[in-house]
């Protein structure tokens, strides 16, 4: 995970370990399984997903709330109507899902500051600046400026600690000069993958369990986002598609509220909320847009390890502030794309 500074990789120096997705080695089916029955858990996150797409702007966010419900935000009756139609609850708000997206695109120009975040929060129906210890004095004071000139549809939060990548996974993996954690294993036919986070796997080439060589690096994207893919090239272990213990059948987004569990090999498994889509983070490195934000804590060496709910994949670590022993907020690149990019499947 990172911190807009902080990333949660490690080069064997600092940064958090790379999550393994679960129990890395497992054997392979030798045939494609049959397609598993829908997580009955993951149903309001799958209904917020087609929601969100199937409204656009004139919805202007959604999450779950305390008592399990879909809640879509709304600033006109057909969009209400359609909303409850589909077996979600309307809410009114001040704030359009356009307006909110003007304001999103207007900080993705003009905010670039490392140790800084943002992203829509759906309950307050704004958009949410962060700012970590780094960015003090003057460098404060125009992130400030930046946040007055939208208005109320954004606020500026303080954050303690350090934006920054963290390396790690499930099971740790390693490269010359880095821990990381495997996020999850993939397969395209009978060809096997794994991922994990972009900024690990721009750091090293040859990747290993820490005695044997797993495979070789086939692609790489960061920042902008942050994914790589590894594909095996050795037949002296198993490949499993679980996280740990937790079979995983399936990739999918998971709805603002909802609770998530991250694996890592520095600091094992963990669970929070989704509290935010699409954030972007600014990192040293550069910026990340489209991050799952959470409350899941996280710490260098758990990069690249497995976001996921029931059997559900839903993101890599990318980094984030603060640590388990007193709480934190990670990101988490969503799963999906690199799944897409590269033609690859979860098993």
């Amino acid at each position: 995970m990172r911190n807009p500074g902080s990333k949660l990789g490690r080069p064997i120096v600092g940064l958090a370990a790379v999550l393994l997705a679960g129990s890395a080695f497992a054997s392979p089916a030798s045939a494609a399984p049959a397609a598993p029955a829908a997580d009955p858990s993951f149903a309001p996150s799958a209904l917020a997903s087609k929601l969100d797409t199937q409204f656009g702007t004139k919805a202007a966010g959604s999450y779950i709330d305390s008592a399990g419900k879909l809640v879509v935000n709304v600033t006109d009756a057909a969009t209400a109507a359609s909303v409850k139609a589909s077996g979600a609850t309307p809410r009114y708000v001040t704030r359009s899902g356009a307006e909110l997206a003007a304001a999103d695109s207007t900080l993705k120009s003009t905010l670039k500051t490392p140790g800084t975040s943002f992203g829509v929060d759906p309950v307050t129906n704004q958009i949410l600046v962060t700012a970590d210890s780094t960015v003090t004095g003057t460098k404060l004071d125009a992130v400030k400026a930046i946040v007055a000139k939208l208005g109320d549809k954004a606020r500026l939060e303080q954050t303690p600690g350090t934006l920054s990548t963290r390396i790690s996974g499930g099971d740790a993996i390693y490269t010359s000069s880095a821990r990381c954690s495997l996020g999850f294993n993939v397969r395209s036919g009978s060809t096997y993958y794994f991922l994990t986070a972009g900024h690990c796997t721009n750091i090293g080439t040859t990747w290993t369990n820490g005695s044997t060589t797993l495979g070789t690096r086939s692609g790489t994207s960061f920042p902008g986002n942050d994914y790589g893919i590894v594909r095996y090239t050795t037949s002296s272990v198993t490949i499993s598609g679980a996280v740990g213990s937790q079979d995983i059948t399936s990739a999918g987004t998971p709805a603002v509220g909802a609770t998530v569990y991250r694996r890592g090999s520095t600091t094992g498994i963990h669970s929070g909320q989704v509290t935010a889509l699409n954030s972007t983070v600014n990192y040293a490195e550069g910026s990340v847009s489209g991050l799952i934000r959470t409350t899941v804590c996280a710490e260098p060496g758990d990069s690249g390890g497995s976001l996921y709910s029931g059997t559900t994949a839903l993101g890599l670590t990318s980094g984030g502030s603060g640590n388990c022993s007193s709480g934190g907020t990670t990101y988490f690149q969503p799963v999906t794309e690199p799944l897409s990019v590269y033609g690859v499947s979860v098993f």
